[in-house]
């Protein structure tokens, strides 16, 4: 018995779908991900995806939405500040944890980072970013879909309300600064992934990343 003929045995079919084009795109980014492709990697017939998928589109939604989860985890990670650090330390960490977790996301996942951000979920995350600046409520997602904001720019916002309340960022100096920021370290990244610094050594990309960085603190500051 062949693989294609062989019973459907996933407990969950849309989760295997999605694990499968997370593969496809973790090397060749949005562009080759396919319903086809991803169905051949589960193991079942192009007809099983549309029962949870109604076309490429709606996979790669899923799938970004998926990064971005996995990117903002990445982050959080860089945002925990030492336990005897006062609130305006934490504040800072916050938000050099954002930036250096987003660029570093960035370097070492690039076809995810491209599928996060360049596939079928920029318009939508775009719509979502540009609600909350608005400090409106965003549209509910349904199960299954991309969140309205996405996870690292929760986070950025997050961690810049922060550092309001440390007493780090003046309140009238707030709004809006979550696009300086982004601009900054997603330029960065830009610069690693496309431009200038594409291949360049490891010790570069972390110093040029920590600077940029630190320069977006000494600016809040």
């Amino acid at each position: 018995m062949t693989e294609r003929s062989r019973p459907y045995h996933h407990g969950d079919l849309r989760a295997a779908l999605v694990d499968a084009a997370l593969g496809i795109a973790r090397i060749g980014g949005p562009s080759g991900v396919s319903l086809r492709e991803a169905t051949r990697r589960a193991g079942v017939s192009p007809s099983a995806a549309y029962r949870h998928f109604a076309g490429r589109s709606h996979l790669l939604d899923a799938v970004a939405s998926e990064i971005q989860q996995r990117m903002a985890a990445r982050m959080r990670e860089r945002m925990r500040a030492p336990a005897h650090a006062d609130a305006q330390e934490q504040a800072l960490q916050s938000l050099r944890g954002v930036g250096l977790g987003y660029i570093g996301f960035a370097v070492d996942e690039p076809g995810w980072f491209e599928t996060a951000f360049f596939g079928s979920l920029r318009e939508g995350a775009a719509a979502g970013i540009a609600v909350a600046a608005d400090g409106a409520d965003g549209p509910v997602a349904a199960e299954g879909d991309p969140p309205a904001v996405p996870p690292p720019f929760a986070l950025l916002v997050e961690a810049l309300d922060e550092c309001v309340r440390a007493g780090v960022l003046a309140p009238e100096r707030r709004p809006g600064a979550e696009f300086v920021c982004w601009s900054a370290v997603h330029g960065c990244a830009e610069l690693v992934l496309h431009g200038p610094l594409r291949g360049a050594d490891e010790t570069l990309v972390g110093q040029v990343s920590a600077r940029v960085v630190d320069d977006i603190i000494a600016g809040v500051r």
